[in-house]
């Protein structure tokens, strides 16, 4: 049955431009979008920007704009990156808008008329020389769950944790850098904490769709268990969704010169955007999509693509309003990583990041990022890496190498021997071309997001194609008597291999399609069709290049472009815009380090030294093994610690130890791990240790061996 999906992204926020990072995730979803669409079902593809909030108020302010003024400016260049990148939305709407008031407070009500909305006096930090309550994200401290330094007033981008900014160690204002104080505010809270709520996410977070698919994938799912807690335990909040004035957003309906807090109103903009097409358009039921009872009897799906960051809001906060409100909830969650660059995450706020619109003023094909993006995406929350040579040597060899030398190498014949018709194509060779693609996975490989899987196999059937044009070696067969037929049938054949590469890559490469089916003279290419050879006598057109390799001084020429936001800051005042050194720049001082480390090393240390390493008994409690790494093993490590509840707080370790270890016999086991190695983020998660081995000469099975105290020792005693 055809599927009837509503599918968002993550809407940006109207303070900023678009850069490199943020495209990870709109492109996966785009690609996912078209696919689908090539399949025959309907999407709805629709996002907007994210408007209200203090950030809005006070960018505006520094330029002399109301908040009205900005939001449009900002409006007209989001739609402008993402058009360019062939991000393909619907529509592309505000959370500043009419609809997304009408169901703001229409959602409001339902859930105070449920008996889910609360008020409180509470304690807020004040900035005293902005004389303003300071939103969340304008609150820096040390994240008090890890510890690292710089972290944001509601969540940490280091171990995920979320917290309230009262829970900051040092904190300051990043809007003047003067130390805030507490202030008494009366604010409304959405019970999230109530058993109903509770009950329902811990439903929702473990279940499937009504299509047999998983709402969250594993990882997702698995976070939301550790912020639930188990059966029978409720470590939920309630959250605070009022502001004080000076606020730019919504009033809340009977309470004056109270706000809705900005993470209320943005997912609402998903529904906002939806209804403004629907308006547009006239042939969308919108309420076949977003009430509940209807859209369970019409089939239709909810499909949001969002970054990991920001997975707390749209598991928990999100369905939970959507279901006491009466609305349809998400089919699913696909949560995508950040976009990092040396192992560290691109990011506006910390000074480092590459514009969209600079990559595009350099006159760099959009679609060599979308490529090289989509080889990246394998459907989970992992990060993706932006190796700018590696992006050269991909894009050259897989696009330009392989699949447009299919079409170089073979339409030149056709135009110059036989007037631009092709012959008839080798039947046998069509066909089992077609059966390769058909059983490797690559229909199942996009529907599941994991474009790297598809691509792989892709690349492997280009593969194939050019091994049957060497095989044929239609440049003999043009010098020999008698072989014009041969020519005739080995080209033609050629590029009907090269019309179905195209017509595979075309969610990832619309562009590029586009231009081979005018090459081609065929229509737009789909996924429902025939998959014929095409025919004899058909009319091509004059070959052209459909794609440039990518030189490497156009790269240079992108990060000279950019220089300014990817350059090192030495020093740098607590303020909202202050930057921090590029993950290059640490890498090399990291290097430094350890090389004047190594020429000063040695061969004694002090008692003094052997004292600073925090040597502690460990109990394994659970033991896994890490998807998609060779050597990992994670565990969990009891060392006496507990959270402020009391209750045990293992440490999360990943330990190089799977060849030697079956993770299923490690758990209850006792070790000695070093508890107090700086927190290390992996691309698996957050390292808090680790633990000490024994190891020969060869390493691996039989050389590697973890070290275990004396029976009586128990988890958290010192080793001295």
């Amino acid at each position: 049955m055809p599927r009837k999906l509503l599918v968002t992204n993550a809407l940006p926020y109207a303070n900023g431009d678009i850069h490199l990072g943020h495209l990870v995730g709109y492109i996966q979803a785009d690609i996912w979008v078209r696919y689908q669409r090539m399949r025959g079902h309907s999407a709805h593809y629709v996002c907007a920007d994210d408007t209200h909030g203090t950030p809005v108020m006070l960018r505006a302010e520094k330029e002399g704009l109301t908040p009205e003024q900005l939001i449009d400016r900002v409006h007209g260049e989001h739609l402008r990156d993402f058009t360019a990148f062939g991000v393909a939305f619907d529509n592309y709407h505000s959370t500043h808008s009419p609809e997304n008031r009408d169901y703001a407070a229409d959602i409001y009500g339902k859930l105070q008329a449920g008996g889910l909305i609360d008020t409180r006096d509470i304690e807020q930090y004040y900035d005293p020389v902005k004389e303003m309550f300071l939103p969340d994200r304008f609150i820096k401290g040390e994240c008090p769950k890890c510890g690292v330094a710089d972290q944001y007033g509601d969540n940490c981008e280091a171990c995920g944790a979320a917290y309230a900014p009262t829970e900051l160690k040092n904190p300051y204002s990043a809007v003047s850098g003067a130390k805030p104080v507490l202030r008494t505010s009366t604010h409304y809270f959405f019970r999230l904490s109530d058993e109903r709520a509770v009950a329902f996410l811990r439903e929702w977070t473990r279940g499937t769709n009504a299509g047999g698919t998983r709402r969250l994938q594993t990882e997702a799912a698995n976070k939301m268990k550790e912020w639930l807690g188990e059966q029978g335990e409720n470590k939920l909040s309630d959250w605070d969704i009022s502001r004080d004035a000076p606020y730019f957003g919504f009033e809340i309906p009977g309470a004056p010169g109270k706000y809705f807090y900005v993470w209320l109103d943005a997912p609402i903009g998903y529904l906002a955007s939806f209804r403004n097409l629907a308006a547009k358009r006239g042939d969308i039921v919108v309420e076949d999509y977003t009430d509940g009872e209807r859209a369970a009897a019409a089939g239709t799906e909810m499909v949001h693509f969002i970054g990991k960051d920001i997975l707390y809001f749209h598991a928990l906060f999100w369905p939970a309003m959507l279901k006491f409100a009466g609305y349809a909830t998400p089919s699913q969650l696909c949560v995508n990583g950040f976009l990092t660059v040396d192992g560290a995450k691109m990011s506006k706020s910390r000074g480092t990041f590459i514009t969209a619109h600079s990559y595009i003023a350099q006159k760099l094909n959009p679609e060599w990022l979308r490529y090289y993006f989509a080889g990246k995406s394998n459907g989970t929350m992992e990060d993706v890496d932006l190796n700018l040579d590696d992006m050269i040597a991909k894009v050259n060899a897989d696009l330009v190498g392989k699949f447009v030398n299919i079409a170089s190498r073979c339409a030149g014949f056709i135009g110059k021997r036989f007037d631009g018709k092709l012959g008839a194509a080798d039947p046998q060779a069509c066909a089992e071309f077609a059966a390769a693609w058909a059983d490797g996975g690559i229909a199942a490989a996009y529907d599941e997001r994991d474009y790297s899987r598809a691509l792989r196999e892709i690349m492997r059937l280009a593969d194939a194609a050019n091994q049957y044009v060497n095989d044929h070696k239609p440049w003999e067969l043009a010098r020999q008597d008698g072989q014009e037929a041969r020519l005739h049938t080995v080209c033609s054949t050629a590029l009907t291999m090269f019309r179905d590469l195209a017509r595979l890559l075309k969610p990832v490469l619309p562009a590029l399609a586009a231009r081979v089916e005018a090459f081609l003279s065929i229509p737009a290419m789909d996924w429902q069709g025939d998959w014929a050879p095409l025919p004899a006598g058909h009319a091509i057109q004059p070959y052209d290049h459909l794609m440039t390799r990518i030189e490497r001084k156009q790269i240079d020429a992108l990060i000279e472009a950019n220089r300014e936001s990817l350059a090192p800051i030495t020093s740098a005042p607590p303020a909202a815009d202050a930057k921090v050194a590029s993950s290059q720049q640490r890498h090399a001082e990291k290097q430094q380090h350890a090389a004047q480390a190594a020429e000063t090393a040695s061969p004694h240390i002090s008692i003094d030294d052997f004292s600073k390493v925090d040597l502690r008994i460990a109990k394994i409690v659970d033991a896994q093994h890490v998807e998609g790494a060779d050597k990992l093993i994670r565990l969990l490590l009891d060392i006496g610690e507990t959270d402020e509840t009391g209750s045990p707080r293992p440490r999360q370790v990943f330990a190089g130890i799977k060849s030697a270890y079956d993770p299923a016999a490690l758990v209850g086991r006792h070790t000695v791990m070093v508890a107090n190695l700086a927190p290390r983020k992996m691309k698996f998660g957050m390292s808090e240790g680790m633990v000490l081995a024994a190891s020969g000469p060869e390493g691996g099975a039989g050389g590697l061996y973890i070290l275990s105290p004396d029976a009586g020792a128990t988890p958290g005693m010192r080793v001295k």
